[in-house]
Order: C-alpha cells, then sequence, then structure tokens
C-alpha cells in the first residue's frame, strides 16, 4: 500500500465531529441560505452588503457562473432574497438548510474543528486534491488542515476550482449529490463559459 490521505480512525472520528459542529451551528435557527440565479459574483456580493444592515448575509459559494449561494442570518438572508430579485436575478429563494455554511457564523465550529483536527494524523496526498478554499493543490499535512478549517467559514469558490482544473488539462469534472443541483453544476459551468468566454 501507499501512503494514505488520513488515518482511518481519525479521519472518521473528524468526519463524525464537522457533523456535530454544523448540526450544533444550526440548532438556534437563526442561520440560513439561498440560492442565486443569474447575477455574477459582483452582484450577488453587492446585494449582500447593500441587505446586511448590521446582520450577516454573504455572498459564500460561486457554484457556475451565474449560480451563487449565499448565507447568513435568517433575517438578512429574507433582506437579500429581495435585493437578489431587485438587481435581476432570475431566481433567489430559500434553501432548506439552517446551517450557515462558509460565512463568518461558522468561525466558532472552525475555530473547535481546528481543536479537534490536531489530534488527527494526515498524511502528504498521493494525487492532486485542490480545495476550493485557495483553489490550489497542498502537499503539506498542516496546509491540509488549515484549508479544511477555513472551509467551515470561507467562500467556496467552485467556478474557480473548475478553471483551475481546465487550464491544468483535467477533463470537467462530474458531481453527486443530493437532488439535482449537484449533478447539474458542471452542465451550469460549461454554459456559462460558452456565454461568457474567458478573455
Amino acid at each position: 500500500g501507499g501512503r494514505r490521505s488520513s488515518a482511518c480512525g481519525g479521519a472518521g472520528r473528524a468526519v463524525g465531529g464537522v457533523g456535530e459542529l454544523l448540526r450544533a451551528a444550526g440548532a438556534g435557527g437563526e442561520g440560513g441560505r439561498a440560492g442565486v440565479v443569474g447575477l455574477d459574483d459582483a452582484q450577488a456580493r453587492q446585494a449582500c452588503a447593500d441587505a446586511a444592515e448590521g446582520g450577516v448575509v454573504e455572498a459564500v459559494n460561486f457554484n457556475a457562473p451565474g449560480q451563487v449561494v449565499i448565507a447568513g442570518q435568517v433575517s438578512a438572508v429574507e433582506r437579500a432574497i429581495e435585493a437578489c430579485k431587485a438587481a435581476g436575478a432570475k431566481r433567489a429563494m430559500a434553501l432548506p438548510v439552517s446551517v450557515p455554511s462558509h460565512c463568518a457564523l461558522m468561525r466558532p465550529a472552525a475555530d473547535k474543528l481546528a481543536e479537534q483536527l490536531q489530534s488527527t494524523k494526515f498524511f502528504a496526498p498521493e494525487l492532486p486534491v485542490i480545495n476550493n478554499v485557495d483553489v490550489s493543490a497542498e502537499s503539506d499535512p498542516d496546509s491540509i488542515r488549515g484549508a479544511l478549517v477555513r472551509q467551515l467559514h470561507s467562500q467556496g469558490r467552485g467556478s474557480e476550482t473548475v478553471r483551475a482544473l481546465a487550464a491544468d488539462g483535467r477533463s470537467p469534472p462530474s458531481a453527486s449529490g443530493p437532488g439535482q443541483v449537484p449533478c447539474g453544476l458542471p452542465r451550469a459551468y460549461k454554459r456559462g463559459q460558452d456565454a461568457h468566454p474567458p478573455g
């Protein structure tokens, strides 16, 4: 056998730990997320800034051109949905998720995850794995650990990650997950690239 990407027992505990942290982050009912279709990244960010009014709402997942997820406090997310519609979004709707992943509200959970990951042994990966926090492939175990922690409260840069794969000569990724959205993201990215070619 080759080197492993993480110690088996430690990895299982880390995954379980993340699940517990996410459940705890959503337990208060103050967090929410929404999907926005038809605005570019800058428009989505601006709509969130206009809607925040002292609360927390951020554009957090840039899944494909014209597809952004926003997250934050429920009331701020609701205001941002209306701001996105006013800015011309084709769709802006609340998602049935209470965990405001990838926004500033997740920093306490990220701090706890950092503590848990200190006792998890990591090995350098055999194959490059691009994280979508930095859009880079890390090989140093401490850097990988840090990226995992920051992923909880930092933006998910899916579009940039796909571009990095393409620039490296990799074939377009496939996606899987519950519902229709994950499976449709590679197609949405391709449509967005065709409509807005780089350059």
